[in-house]
């Protein structure tokens, strides 16, 4: 078991790709061996991971799991990896979200399904390697790894309009994490000169002391640099428009794990790298990200409401839900970052299911246009009964996952600025227009078109997909400590880095957080 525990995260690093390699070699199968022997082995993945919650101490180091080789000595690289009670959770939602979005798709991809379900694999590798990486170069390896299985599921199952689709994603991300990488190698320059060696191990850069007073100080200049790559992959207002773009052509299970896992790499990002790296610069820069934030959520609610397309409107949906998840980390306090991490893991449940119900539809009709629809509920009650509980899941109803996270957030904001918060609220009362007005024009009314006459109910195989997503619905929207007791000692070990005395003024700020840590 030592030597499960010394090697279990570059395991679930490594497996899913070597598992979707030997699916790629093996001989000529038929059609549903493919998509059974990537089914397998991801779900494999995710018993695997489960190791990691049962073994997980929240009381102990800052980082476990770890496992640290060195790899390009020249520029101070390592193979480090590790994970706290934030990154522990994010791992599991994604090995989760995976063998369900494989399930999901069985139907969905007709050709090229030895490649398709190779690609799926290589991108829960990628997506595992960045959320454990505590090596800053090697997080840019993974983040640009997983770019190309995205970019190609994108581009060859994907709509007729995927070329476009597909290069906008590829383009806006990789612009993006080019600043990200300059920045790398000046903090590892930094380090160098600091403490007489080259290194991007994440430990060594936090002890790094950069210039942080003004606007445009070294520290603000860095923050920028890696923020703009975290904002993209957000996304956050203005640059979310590669989003709706790639959500609109993807093939479902393309979608499902861009809004379910890729996303909250952005997030992730925020938490892990940008935060505990230039402290001064995120206070500086807290109220531009603030703002920015509140605009997201009530302009990505405004366009939803007006799409004519089901799961375009879904798209500009985590426009909204993700400007929440900004809004909640930078109020720097426990109460919203903790609700922010916590909305991370309710919008890859919540929104992931929506893309999958939309998935299933699709499949049946060949067109997601609102008004092609109207009176499925009578036709299909299953479906209807699932896509209420998911719907109302994703308008934060009490009693469901979103509620909690999104409460706190607006809490935490708050706290921090209440003028944002009220801003921000409306985007809660925006969300269920839209959505529960979709709803309406999809479920009920009159059958006005022949063509769904015919239309069957949910299948055995698709109830199998989507219970797990309703248990969570529920399981997370009423036992949340369950999440929060391994989540909260590594959020206030980040608060305590960021609102340290010496990057505020800060004698308020101790006390601030000490008031919020009483709620």
């Amino acid at each position: 078991m030592d030597w499960l525990a010394e090697h279990i995260l570059s395991g679930l690093v490594f497996l899913p790709f070597v598992w979707g390699i030997i699916g790629l070699l093996l001989p000529n199968m038929k059609d549903s061996s493919h998509r059974v022997w990537a089914f397998v082995g991801s779900l494999g993945i995710f018993l695997l991971s489960l190791y990691l919650y049962f073994n997980y101490d929240p009381a102990g180091a800052e980082f476990q799991f770890v496992e640290k080789t060195p790899w390009i000595t020249a520029w101070g690289v390592q193979y480090n990896l590790g994970l706290d009670g934030i990154s522990l959770w994010l791992v599991i939602l994604t090995t989760f979200l995976t063998p369900l979005i494989i399930l999901g798709s069985f139907t969905a991809v007709e050709q090229r399904q030895r490649e398709f379900y190779f690609l799926m694999l290589a991108l829960e590798s990628g997506m595992l390697g960045a959320f454990v990486s505590l090596d800053a170069f090697l997080f840019y390896v993974f983040w640009e790894v997983m770019l190309i299985p995205m970019y190609l599921l994108i581009g060859v199952w994907g709509g007729k309009n995927r070329i476009y689709a597909s290069m906008k994603f590829f383009l806006y991300t990789v612009v993006g994490s080019l600043l990200m990488l300059v920045a790398i190698f000046y903090l590892s320059y930094q380090h160098k000169l600091q403490f007489n060696q080259y290194s991007t191990a994440l430990l060594d850069l936090y002890k790094l002391q950069l210039a942080g007073d003004g606007w445009f100080s070294v520290q603000a200049i860095l923050f920028l640099a890696f923020s703009f790559a975290f904002a993209i992959k957000v996304p956050l207002f203005p640059l979310h428009t590669w989003l709706p773009d790639a959500h609109v052509e993807a093939p479902t299970a393309g979608s499902v794990v861009l809004a379910g896992v890729l996303l909250k790499l952005g997030g992730y990002g925020f938490i892990r790298f940008a935060f505990p790296l230039f402290p001064s610069a995120v206070i500086q820069y807290q109220m531009v990200f603030l703002t920015l934030s509140a605009i997201a959520i009530v302009y990505g609610a405004w366009v939803a409401m007006v799409q004519p397309d089901i799961k375009k409107l879904v798209a500009y949906s985590s426009v909204s839900h993700m400007g929440y998840v900004v809004l909640g980390l930078f109020s720097l306090n426990m109460i919203g970052v903790t609700g922010s991490v916590y909305q991370m893991l309710n919008h890859g449940i919540s929104t992931g299911a929506l893309f999958l119900l939309v998935g299933m539809i699709y499949e049946r009709r060949h067109t997601r246009e609102i008004s092609d629809f109207g009176g499925i509920a009578k036709l299909m009650p299953l479906f209807a009964i699932v896509f209420m509980i998911i719907t109302l899941s994703s308008v934060a109803l009490p009693g469901t996952n979103g509620f909690i996270g999104e409460f706190l957030i607006l809490l935490g904001a708050w706290l921090t600025h209440p003028v944002i918060a009220i801003v921000a609220a409306t985007g809660v009362v925006f969300g269920a227009v839209y959505m529960l007005w979709m709803f309406r024009r999809v479920m009920f009314g009159p059958v006005t078109h022949k063509e769904n006459e015919s239309l069957k109910d949910l299948t055995s195989r698709e109830i199998l997909v989507l219970v797990p997503f309703i248990f969570m619905v529920f399981f997370m929207g009423v036992y949340p400590n369950l999440f929060f007791g391994k989540m909260e000692p590594s959020v206030q070990r980040l608060i305590t880095k960021v609102m340290k005395p010496k990057n505020l003024n800060t004698q308020t700020a101790a006390v601030k957080v000490e008031q919020q840590n009483e709620y």
